[in-house]
């Protein structure tokens, strides 16, 4: 045999390293899903209770947006009660018009009534009411997550 052959490997080294090379990857593919298996796989959503603040911070009468929760606080002669602002419809935020005293969908032209009752337009249904109570704090509490019938007031 000439020297030069010598350095290259025989057909059963070749072999030999290729089915060792893929059974090192099968091995890697199986450690990685393996481990993406056993971590934990969190949501770090924020949570569905919304603190709206102490309750004289509003007035009676009044309908009171929180941009960042989605919700609306409206203190009415019954008591206070919350309201999703989320559209029925397609999930728009809403707006409170106070000139017209209702509650309006920008994108598709929903209107609710302050009670959440859908007046009209393409929306199927009416805002849905939201669970509220007093906190430890005195602070006015909204969850959310928790959709309650019509016309159950928080009387303070």
């Amino acid at each position: 045999m000439p020297e030069d052959d010598k350095t290259q490997p025989t057909r059963r080294e070749a072999f030999i390293k290729l089915g060792v090379g893929s059974v090192a990857v099968a091995c890697a593919g199986a450690g990685v899903f393996g481990y993406s298996y056993l971590s934990p796989n969190v949501l770090y959503e924020p949570s569905p209770i919304a603190n709206a603040g102490k309750p004289d911070r509003y007035p009676l009468g009044s309908v009171n947006q929180d941009l960042e929760a989605g919700i609306y606080i409206i203190h009415s002669p019954e008591g206070f009660y919350a309201l999703s602002a989320t559209c029925t419809h397609l999930g728009c935020l809403t707006v409170w018009n106070a000139d017209l005293d209702i509650i309006a969908c920008p994108c598709h032209g929903s209107k609710f009534s302050k009670q959440g009752v859908k007046l009209e337009g393409p929306a199927p249904r009416g805002l849905p009411w939201l669970k509220v109570w007093l906190g430890d704090e005195g602070e006015l509490l909204v969850d959310r997550a928790s959709v309650i019938p019509p016309k159950q007031y928080l009387r303070t």
